[in-house]
């Protein structure tokens, strides 16, 4: 059959849940029997998501090829539990500078190159290369933004331009938001109808409508949605606020989204099978105990306001790990700055286990260095992801080995103990300013100390079937950094008790570090967060929840 494409936009507003909806789209129709490929278009110039402020953006999210992408695509790797791609993932930078970069080589044969038709042309090549390389039979691609807005208009204009081309093979879902002001008590449409206005004068018109919302939508106001937006009542779905987004699915399923969605393209299911997921839904928040992680950070903040987004992919590992172990998770945000200011006693004596997750430059970091001490002294669970890795040693430098002024050279470039130093061929992309696309980045093969902690953490669950992805000694860990462990130190570390249980092939690279005198105190340089999903979850955040629980 040919490749079905889907386009899904959004109205009103930003962050109403668009990833999610593909993700559980693209879920849906994989449990149909269909090879979906999604992909995420981000409208602004930056070529990719790499140089962002994690508060302003979110979490900068790592394919296995070494990509710096949009969190979205962190959603769609966790739903569909499979690895995605630089195919899967574009931005309108990345348009704009190939349609540049073939002008330059004469490829348009000196034509006028302009804005339409060449920039959505450019947008529909890497579309049909996606369902090309990939084999799909379904091709979904979200386009970030809100309609109406003139940095998306190329990708709506691609979308609209498919669906004239090939109509039987396109199929347009607008997700647009339905508020509920406390004072009137009742949801408004007002805004669907005017998003779906601008999606109309772009030339498109919704195939399907789901609306969000804080509760489910009600007959009257989908009745109201299908007269002022033209469009059967029964292409209108709702998504309404839920405890967990992987209920979301389900939800839509039970409203029939699937089957209407295949019968617009003239398709029938090849099978129907989301048992494995609706047994994972069951374990949400269904355990009798409870766990409560505290989430040392430094991108929390934004003015009055707690942004989780800065971590997401952490966030989500925890509560995975955690319903995986039959328990609920209470997770809490601290900023670093808190540690440092108010103690690490007054701040962190109340938590099961800690998570120093990743982080850049010298603010907040003697609170994380604390809190790694913390968890060192009282035996409390410590997972340090990356920076948080690399603070643990600097901790450990300071308070164990007695290493006086340690330090990363990150924060101190003239610290006389640089326990964590510049990797050598990152200097001269710092020295060049090239900061975009230069760090160590995706999977790279790391060589797990057998009979260590996160050996036997690996071993545990991937003999259990709960996590699949793994096979000793060796495993691929997704990275993002430019600074490691300096090597100098590496015999004093292990004279006062560190074991390096994770190392490169080649023995350069410190991967992980663990104390074995403690209950679970792990460092890793690479991200386990990145490949942790609801279906697989990963090996050290079941075993550090499982310590936590002791």
């Amino acid at each position: 059959m040919p490749t079905k494409y889907i386009f899904i936009s959004g109205g009103v507003i930003s962050g109403l849940g668009k990833g999610i909806t593909l993700a559980s789209i693209a879920l849906l129709l994989k449990s149909a029997g269909f090879k979906v490929a999604p992909i995420k278009a981000d409208p602004y110039l930056n070529l990719d998501a790499g140089t962002m402020n994690p508060i302003i953006h979110g979490e900068t999210f790592v394919t296995e090829d070494g990509l710096e992408t949009d969190q979205d695509l962190g959603h769609y790797e966790r739903f569909i539990d499979e690895n995605l791609t630089r195919l899967n993932y574009m931005t309108a930078g990345q348009v704009y500078l190939s349609v540049i970069e073939r002008e330059r080589r004469l490829e348009y044969g000196g034509i006028c190159v302009e804005t339409i038709p060449h920039i959505p042309r450019e947008i529909i090549k890497r579309l049909n290369t996606l369902a090309e390389k990939s084999k799909a039979d379904f091709v979904i691609l979200e386009i970030g933004g809100t309609v109406g807005e003139y940095q998306n208009a190329m990708f709506l204009e691609a979308a609209r331009e498919m669906s004239l081309k090939i109509p039987n093979d396109v199929l347009n879902i607008h997700v647009a938001y339905l508020p509920l002001p406390p004072s009137l008590g009742e949801l408004k449409s007002k805004p669907v109808q005017t998003s779906v206005q601008f999606l109309h004068t772009a030339g498109i018109r919704p195939d399907i409508i789901i609306g969000r919302a804080v509760k489910e939508i009600d007959n009257t106001r989908k009745e109201k949605i299908s007269t002022f937006c033209s469009i059967l009542i029964e292409d209108i779905f709702s998504n309404p606020d839920m405890e967990s987004i992987y209920q979301v699915p389900e939800y839509l399923e039970k409203q029939g989204i699937t089957d209407r969605i295949l019968d617009k393209l003239d398709l029938s299911r090849r099978f129907k099978d989301i048992r494995k997921w609706s047994n994972f839904v069951k374990k949400i928040n269904s355990g009798k105990r409870k766990v409560k992680i505290g989430i040392v950070g430094k991108y929390f903040r934004s003015g009055d306001f707690s942004l989780e987004d800065s971590y997401v992919c952490v966030m989500e590992a925890v509560k995975q790990a955690s319903w995986w172990n039959n328990v609920n998770p209470e997770i809490t945000w601290i900023d670093s700055i808190d540690v440092e200011e108010k103690g690490a006693d007054n701040v962190l004596a109340d938590f099961d286990g800690l998570i120093v997750p990743q982080g850049w430059g010298s603010r907040g970091i003697e609170g994380k260095i604390l809190t790694a001490g913390f968890a060192r002294q009282n035996k409390i669970p410590y997972l340090g992801l990356c920076f948080g890795m690399q603070l643990a040693c600097i901790e450990f430098a300071r308070n164990v080995c007695m290493l006086e002024d340690s330090n990363t050279e990150e924060a101190k470039p003239d610290c006389k103990n640089p326990i964590i130093h510049i990797m050598p061929n990152q200097k001269e992309y710092l020295e060049n300013r090239q900061y975009g696309a230069t760090m160590r980045l995706g999977a790279w093969p790391c060589v797990i100390k057998e009979n260590s902690t996160i050996y036997k953490a690996y071993d545990k669950w991937t003999r259990n079937k709960t996590s699949t992805n793994y096979q000793l000694p060796k495993v691929q860990e997704r990275h993002r950094h430019r600074f490691e462990f300096n090597n100098r130190y590496r015999q004093k570390f292990e004279q006062k008790g560190m074991v390096f249980s994770g190392i490169s092939p080649d023995g350069q690279l410190v991967e992980a570090v663990e104390i074995p005198s403690h209950p679970f105190f792990v460092g890793t340089q690479f991200h386990p967060e990145f490949k942790a999903r609801p279906m697989n979850p990963h090996p050290l955040f079941l075993e550090f929840i499982a310590a936590s629980l002791k």
